[in-house]
């Protein structure tokens, strides 16, 4: 289902759900009030991006649906791009997609997850703090059919809810590899951003484990073992 203009693709989708006929996906040309992990915005020129929210079959273990998205986009896009915990899409050090992962929960189970997704598609000028954003038209110089990566992504999603992926997102992991630097954050209420250079409380680390919970597992260059919940943490890029 595509809208030229909504609040939040994610929004309307659950306002859909609650009328009683969902679509499996909604997309749009524009957002007014497009939504990032924790207060973050996210910044689109109109018709320029793929912004969609995608019905997920709810899972008993919710941090499922992050990895089965996050793969669902890597798988589109390419081995040249990584997947930066929980769930970023990168191309290098550039964050080219987004994702929003969004549950209602009735006692202790789902009713139903949304898998908001915001992909860098043809825009190629910044005018957020965002402060490393890239689209698939600078990273190729070609121009894409907004409509075409809709269904491929779908595609990749249907596929990816049949399968075990978590092996395949811990492979895909950005900067799997060696020992880069972290610093840990108060967990607080304010949006969760990479870290400049020369932050104070810096250390080195590699990844050694994503958790089912979700939580991610460093070993500081002492041979720590470090474990932290998403926004405990942050990236130094």
């Amino acid at each position: 289902m595509f809208v030229a203009q909504t609040n939040s693709t994610n929004t309307l989708l659950k306002e859909l759900i609650v009328s009683g006929n969902p679509p499996e996906f909604i997309y749009a040309g524009y957002q007014t009030a497009g939504r990032g992990q924790t207060g973050n915005s996210w910044e689109s020129e109109e018709n320029k991006n793929l912004l969609c929210s995608i019905l997920l079959p709810p899972r008993t273990n919710l941090f499922e649906l992050n990895v089965i998205t996050a793969v669902s986009v890597q798988r589109l896009l390419g081995d040249s791009f990584t997947i930066k915990w929980p769930n970023d899409i990168y191309w290098q050090d550039k964050k080219v997609a987004g994702i929003l992962i969004e549950n209602a929960i009735v006692g202790n189970e789902a009713t139903y997850s949304i898998a908001g997704i915001g992909l860098n598609v043809n825009q190629t000028e910044w005018h957020s703090n965002a402060p490393n954003p890239i689209s698939l038209k600078q990273i190729t110089g070609k121009e894409y059919n907004i409509e075409t990566l809709m269904q491929q992504l779908l595609d990749k999603v249907r596929k990816v809810l049949q399968e075990d992926v978590w092996d395949d997102y811990k492979a895909h992991l950005y900067r799997r590899e060696g020992f880069w630097p972290f610093v840990e954050r108060e967990v607080d209420t304010t949006p969760t951003m990479n870290a400049p250079t020369q932050t104070p409380g810096a250390f080195m680390a590699r990844i050694m484990d994503v958790l089912p919970t979700g939580e991610i597992v460093l070993e500081d260059k002492q041979g720590k073992q470090r474990k932290y919940h998403f926004k405990q943490i942050r990236y130094i890029v």
